[in-house]
């Protein structure tokens, strides 16, 4: 498990991002921009939500576990002059203003399909998750949720990429109060 204040004990308040195995996950990984900002997320405990925000400090390069034969996520089949897997490296930012919970999430995402609000098309809901899956189709992508845990595809969320009228709407939720 890594919490956020796992994170803001790093060096720099900076980590690499890695144990990706999922090539779907890695291909949208892979994608991510410098200076692209994300949540963190809190997943495994027994209130998931989003914590913090951070940035995309660096972008994919050569995830280094999967030469590791120690580590959890080695990969026997992966070459360093061709490789497989790819991490990149994330900054915290800021804590959120308050805890914004997964299900004060998903009731938005249930009220805007019905009347056509910004989160009517997240597919973290409709979806078989990824450690990083796409929200909507979209080609303006500034936001991700960040899961707390370092597990590849076996984490329940994982990174998945918000449009901006996503990302600023889950972003005004800090403001408001909880219901």
């Amino acid at each position: 498990q890594f919490s956020v204040d796992d994170l803001k004990a790093q060096p720099n308040q900076t980590t690499c991002w890695d144990g990706v195995r999922n090539y779907q996950a890695r291909n949208f990984l892979r994608s991510m921009k410098l200076g692209q900002q994300a949540f963190f997320y809190h997943s495994n405990c027994k209130e998931p939500g989003i914590v913090a925000l951070v940035k995309i400090v660096k972008e994919a390069y050569p995830d280094h576990t999967q030469f590791d034969q120690k580590d959890p996520h080695y990969d026997s089949t992966s070459r360093k002059e061709n490789p497989k897997w790819s991490m990149v490296d994330v900054q915290f930012v800021r804590m959120t203003k308050r805890f914004i919970p997964l299900a004060e999430i998903k009731a938005h995402h249930l009220a805007h399909k019905a009347d056509g609000g910004p989160l009517k098309d997240m597919m973290l809901f409709s979806r078989q998750r990824l450690s990083i899956q796409p929200l909507t189709q979209g080609e303006n992508l500034p936001g991700l949720f960040i899961p707390s845990v370092r597990q590849a595809a076996s984490s329940i969320y994982g990174f998945s990429f918000l449009t901006t009228e996503e990302f600023d709407f889950v972003l005004s939720l800090e403001e408001e109060k909880p219901h």
